[in-house]
């Protein structure tokens, strides 16, 4: 019988449509002013506004804290090719 993985805790927390606190964040596979993709255990969870910036991304702790004006987030089920990260140290 095969295991099932433990899925890692997703807390997403709004502060007035300008503050984004969001944990459980494993990767973060594109990102620029309008729009963020970033990935949990519970699917690809697509941040869109206008003026976006990335203050803080741990993918040791699964933290990610995004400033600006927020306008949508959207879950997906899909899953990275590959790690942002990794493709930039290529």
């Amino acid at each position: 019988m095969a295991e099932e993985k433990q899925k890692n805790a997703n807390f997403i927390s709004l502060e007035n449509r300008e503050k984004l606190n969001v944990t459980g964040v494993f990767d973060v596979d594109s990102f620029d002013e309008h729009s963020i993709a970033a990935y949990t255990d519970y699917g690809q969870l697509n941040i869109q506004g206008e003026q976006l910036n990335i203050k803080h991304l741990s993918v040791e702790s699964g933290d990610l804290v995004v400033e600006g004006i927020i306008t949508g987030l959207i879950y997906t089920d899909n899953r990275p090719r590959e790690s942002f990260v990794k493709r930039l140290f290529r």
